[in-house]
């Protein structure tokens, strides 16, 4: 599953879809891919504060756990209850419903990877 031209991207394999103030996080088809299968979602309760490259939750698979890592600054609005329910989410559709957090952020949101640049760094 290629990833979407219009999301930006981090080098931990998190893609963002910001929407006026609330970004949109998750992980990538290549992260959901790597990890195998998803058995196990942790995310942060609504109302924490996270900051930029700080852990705020995990993601355990059949192969190993993985930290998840928040892309930006700002205040967790919602999360995804679906994907701590049904972890399989993850895998089956990573930009879709498996979406893991929604984040109120401060301001501009600098340092993320174009599309080209994520894919570039996947070798795709």
């Amino acid at each position: 599953m290629a990833a979407p031209q219009e999301l930006q991207y981090t080098a931990e394999h998190e893609w963002i879809l910001v929407e006026g103030d609330t970004a949109t996080v998750g992980i990538t088809a290549y992260a959901a891919e790597k990890l195998g299968d998803v058995v196990f979602v942790e995310l942060p309760a609504v109302g924490t504060d996270v900051a930029e490259g700080k852990v705020v939750g995990e993601i355990e698979s059949t192969k190993s756990v993985g930290e998840l890592f928040a892309p930006v600054n700002g205040t967790v609005v919602e999360v995804n209850d679906d994907v701590v329910a049904s972890p399989e989410l993850v895998n089956s559709d990573p930009f879709g419903a498996g979406w893991l957090i929604k984040v109120t952020i401060p301001g501009a949101i600098e340092g993320l990877l174009s599309y080209d640049e994520y894919a570039a760094l996947i070798g795709e």
